[in-house]
């Protein structure tokens, strides 16, 4: 996770300085920044009018130049970035898409019951014509769609018994906009009632009834009061411009952020004293104030500060967020941490694709798993303290300058969803050169595997799990029996009652403990092994052959071994341990005579309990081969305490028993050790 967070960190670090580069070649082939103003007399009748267009503001009436002109001067200043942005945007072509409604439910669920934006539903009655033409209608929709109005038709034929209780009895255009100032508050409707049915007359029609929800300031006096005022709103704008309503992008902010922040348009046009602006700060019309508890900023001075409803959107959205807004960031960064996996993972391409999936399943699923006690810590009454520090955090660090280049190549980027993906597949590819460089540096067979490989691979691994129930007794590889003997999957077909039986790996053998069986005063196994090298190094082969057999050995090879183990040791012979003299006449632990390990007959001495693992039971005795355990021969104990031979305890358990003989706990499933209790020195051993 963190190879991946990093690399998503360096492909952020790659989007800004290519950034900066884009900035330098403009500036090097055209002379001028984004950030550099436009002088609005250089430009075209046609440029001026897609800037008002942009900006929301009508220009039907204006025929010359000049007062297009100048309507644009009292809106702003300009920019060439914005300039650009929106000459771009009048070339693209894109068709919008407009809802069609299907009957009262489908109406409130989106038009009544959204409380934070604009619709615009032109309704069709029956056997009636639209009020709007098709190609009229066409173009109001790419017109108030610049600046996030929904637009719909109803057609009264698919609900005849709504549209009659509405009074909807010919064709008509409905606006809805929010009554309230409050977050999620009513929804008022508004019918059309004009008889001009152009596009710049229904579009003025919107402007104004959504421009009637902003509260506008006439006067010095009243400014003085509303700038003094401490209300619910932490966040004020304020728009100071000499123009008879606020422009068309200004007055939909206001209701998409309706409970966050508060829009206040302060018409200067017959004002005579303006010194209290002066006193405030507010030196020239128009103006953009973003008035906050930590003082007061000027929207517009930093990079892609425009005055369009994009730019502002996304500069008002890193300084008050909603909940929602975090969670589609955080979204969106974790699918983009998640697809690194893609070039991360080596191997086949079928693997890349099944370890994408599983990461962005699982990357997601945290997502939401972790957001929901986040959403319920929030509902908390006590935490309004922790909230307002938490906004007072992200004003301060969104209004810095590095915090404006971020916004700004943000709309860049977005803006040309090509250019993002290319570079998010170049910084992949680059990552998964170097990754697989590595890998080859260090030997990794994964690399050069292919897709019949990976899948042959992850076959062993499913048939493994599907077909062999694994009770751990300790984290062990599992190594599939189909490599073995693909004859085995026919037979558990042939017979269904096999599939009742787990088959258990045999691997878990090696982790029993082992150790010798010693009598208090016999002789070390250096001083053995000094004295009878050969000795010592024949049965040491033998104990190799047993334990470090390979992987892939079959079931059949391990038993023959313990076979040919077995009848060495009816071969060998040895003295017992006195404490077990009347039981044992001959070494039944599968190795050569040792007369040096055998103890005095004449002394009596016990066995050396110290030489025990602690969770053994102490005994002297296999109860598998009933015979007593000799001097030096190797011991073997189960998880639930008992003692056998090392050849008979592998033999039972190779043979598919994995039991105790004595008690039948598993043996491969771990138990609560046994505590011996202290035996006196006079005591006989057990």
């Amino acid at each position: 996770m963190w190879v991946k967070l990093c690399c998503l960190l360096l492909y952020f670090l790659a989007l800004f300085v290519l950034a900066r580069v884009f900035e330098a070649v403009a500036w090097y082939e055209s002379g001028f920044l984004a950030t550099q103003l436009v002088d609005p007399v250089a430009l075209s009748f046609r440029k001026l009018r897609t800037i008002l267009e942009c900006r929301g503001l009508g220009h039907s009436g204006l025929p010359e130049k000049k007062d297009v002109r100048e309507l644009v001067e009292k809106s702003g200043d300009l920019m060439e970035g914005e300039l650009y942005s929106a000459l771009k945007e009048e070339e693209a072509s894109e068709s919008v898409s407009s809802t069609n409604f299907s009957g009262e439910m489908h109406f409130y669920e989106l038009v009544e019951d959204t409380k934070d934006g604009i619709w615009l539903v032109q309704v069709i009655a029956n056997d009636r014509s639209p009020l709007v033409g098709k190609v009229h209608w066409e173009k109001m929709v790419k017109k108030v769609s610049r600046f996030g109005i929904r637009t719909g038709t109803f057609n009264c034929s698919s609900d005849p018994r709504y549209c009659k209780r509405r009074g909807w009895l010919k064709s008509t255009l409905i606006m809805s906009v929010p009554q309230t100032s409050t977050s999620k508050g009513k929804v008022m409707l508004k019918e059309y009632s004009g008889r001009r049915i152009e596009v710049e007359h229904i579009f003025k029609w919107i402007t104004a009834h959504a421009a009637s929800r902003i509260k506008t300031i006439y006067n010095s006096e009243h400014l003085k009061e509303e700038w003094n005022k401490s209300d619910q709103y932490r966040v004020k704008i304020y728009l100071f411009a000499n123009l008879d309503q606020p422009p068309a992008f200004f007055s939909a902010l206001s209701v998409k952020f309706t409970g966050r922040v508060e829009f206040i348009f302060v018409n200067v046009e017959n004002w005579d004293n303006k010194s209290y602006m002066a006193e405030i700060g507010v030196y020239k019309t128009p103006s953009y104030i973003l008035r906050t508890p930590e003082g007061i900023y000027r929207y517009g001075n930093n990079t892609g500060e425009f005055i369009s409803l994009r730019a502002m959107d996304s500069f008002l959205r890193s300084l008050q967020p909603e909940v929602n807004d975090l969670f589609v960031l955080s979204l969106v960064l974790v699918n983009l941490m998640a697809w690194m996996d893609l070039f991360i993972t080596q191997g086949a391409t079928i693997k890349r694709f099944v370890v994408l999936i599983s990461t962005l399943g699982t990357y997601n699923s945290l997502l939401i798993i972790s957001w929901l006690p986040v959403l319920g810590f929030l509902q908390l009454p006590y935490l309004d303290s922790f909230y307002e520090y938490s906004l007072k955090l992200f004003r301060y660090s969104n209004t810095t300058t590095l915090a404006s280049w971020v916004r700004a190549d943000w709309m860049f980027y977005s803006s040309h969803p090509a250019l993002f993906l290319s570079t998010y597949l170049g910084h992949g590819l680059l990552i998964d050169y170097f990754e697989k460089k590595r890998r080859r540096n260090n030997n990794t067979d994964e690399v050069n595997a292919n897709n019949l490989e990976w899948l042959s691979s992850l076959w062993d691994w499913y048939t493994s799990y599907l077909f062999h129930p694994i009770a751990s007794f300790q984290h062990f590889p599992f190594d599939s029996d189909w490599d073995e003997d693909p004859d085995l999957f026919l037979e558990r077909l042939a017979f269904p009652d096999l599939w009742l039986h787990p088959l258990i790996p045999t691997d878990y053998i090696k982790n029993l403990p082992m150790w010798r069986f010693q009598c208090l005063g016999a002789p070390s196994d250096e001083e053995m092994l000094e004295t009878f090298p050969d000795s010592e190094s024949d049965s040491d082969s033998d104990n190799k052959e047993v334990f470090s057999s390979d992987k892939e050995a079959s079931e059949d090879d391990e038993l023959s071994t313990v076979h040919r183990c077995s009848e060495g040791e009816r071969r060998c012979g040895a003295e017992p341990c006195p404490c077990a003299i009347k039981y044992c006449h001959r070494e039944p632990c599968g190795r050569k005579a040792r007369p040096y390990g055998s103890c005095s007959s004449t002394g009596d001495m016990e066995p050396d309990w110290s030489a025990w693992p602690a969770e053994m039971l102490h005994c002297t005795e296999c109860v598998v081969c009933l015979e007593n355990f000799a001097s030096g021969c190797l011991l073997m104990g189960l998880p639930c305490g008992h003692v056998f031979h090392q050849n008979c305890i592998v033999m039972w358990l190779a043979g598919g028993r994995h039991c105790c003989p004595v008690c039948r706990w598993a043996s491969y499933k771990k138990k609560q050790p046994f505590t011996h209790p202290q035996p006196l020195s006079s005591d006989p051993p057990s």
